[in-house]
């Protein structure tokens, strides 16, 4: 009995069990951001183990093709499209995005005629019957527009809900120059059918860093029954460059604005501490052994430089919130060491 009453003095002389090893990061299981030195409007897809990713060149459309997404600084790319020297898609390719659809793969791009005039920037898309998206033959598609409402169209992204695909873009509506957040029904991958819908336009303050005055780079993410609409809000020529999100239930009518709440706040700004700057145009992507969820963007490395070629694509892990959302936390350092995605 006394001794239980003294467990400590009893059990002095006992060795305490080893504390277990703790293994220091090294550079085979770590990586660092920024992934590329340029790499505006980053996107990653995943299919058949391998990982492809692309982003805005501003000439061509090229693709990345990678088993490890911590090997893309040394991932050569390959050319998957050249505009050609004139016409209404020769120039200022933007933001591309690359899916498989109904056995084939899809790239949808923005372009518009080459020059400086940027007024003309609209939605394109090419297809590809190959099992590999850098083999094959790319074939121009066209236009993918709304016919009631042909109007400047950027940044468009695919949603899959209830049986249904919803094309979602940034565009004007025809009267000023903010960008707003349109939703079309698919009637195939590159057709629009019905109605283009508003789901979203600046209203707070932080999304009304500019002028011009935006919400773009729409992404899609779904978790614990709840679909996500991740955009990018604010000028990008801006250090306020930042996420905005809207959020719907993953079996609501994504056609109607009233299935979407939109946060108040920001899930992912600057933090000029890590030297992340201009925070935004992302993509989603998991893990190769799928027991993570990673989320890759783009930022500036120092303040006040632009929306130009300075932009750096940079990826990190992410959690999910009590209430099912993403949390994305603060953006983190540049050049500090990071466990790889898991099953790399």
């Amino acid at each position: 009995m006394l001794c239980l009453l003294a467990l400590a003095g009893c059990n002095s002389s006992r060795t305490a069990p080893a504390a277990p090893a703790v293994v220091p990061p090294t550079a085979a299981n770590t990586f660092t951001n920024p992934l590329l030195a340029s790499g505006p409007d980053p996107w990653v897809v995943q299919k058949d183990g391998f990982y492809y990713y692309m982003h805005t060149t501003g000439s061509n459309l090229r693709i990345w093709k990678t088993a490890r997404m911590s090997d893309l600084g040394t991932t050569p790319s390959v050319v998957a499209w050249t505009p050609p020297p004139t016409g209404p898609a020769s120039g200022n390719l933007w933001a591309p995005e690359l899916y498989f659809l109904d056995g084939k793969w899809y790239i949808y791009y923005s372009a518009g005629p080459n020059g400086t005039n940027l007024g003309l920037q609209r939605t394109w898309v090419l297809e590809n019957p190959s099992p590999d998206p850098t083999n094959g033959t790319w074939v121009d598609k066209g236009r993918l527009y709304n016919a009631a409402a042909d109007f400047w169209a950027i940044d468009g992204t695919v949603l899959e809900q209830n049986g249904n695909r919803y094309f979602i873009w940034s565009g004007h509506n025809g009267v000023d120059a903010v960008q707003r957040l349109y939703i079309s029904q698919m009637a195939n991958p590159w057709t629009l059918t019905g109605p283009r819908v508003e789901l979203s336009h600046p209203e707070f303050a932080w999304e009304n860093v500019g002028p011009p005055y935006v919400n773009e780079g729409p992404e899609i993410i779904k978790h614990a029954g709840k679909t996500f609409l991740i955009y990018s809000a604010s000028f990008c020529g801006t250090d306020q460059y930042a996420l905005g999100q809207l959020t719907a239930s993953a079996t609501a009518d994504p056609m109607l604005p009233a299935s979407w709440t939109k946060s108040n706040q920001p899930v992912f700004s600057q933090n000029p501490a890590n030297r992340a700057y201009a925070t935004g145009h992302n993509s989603f992507f998991q893990s190769k052994d799928g027991q993570e969820d990673w989320i890759i963007y783009h930022a500036n490395s120092n303040p006040a430089e632009g929306c130009v070629d300075k932009r750096n694509p940079r990826m990190q892990k992410f959690t999910w919130n009590a209430d099912g959302s993403p949390n994305f936390g603060v953006p983190v350092a540049i050049n500090q060491p990071l466990a790889k995605p898991s099953g790399e």
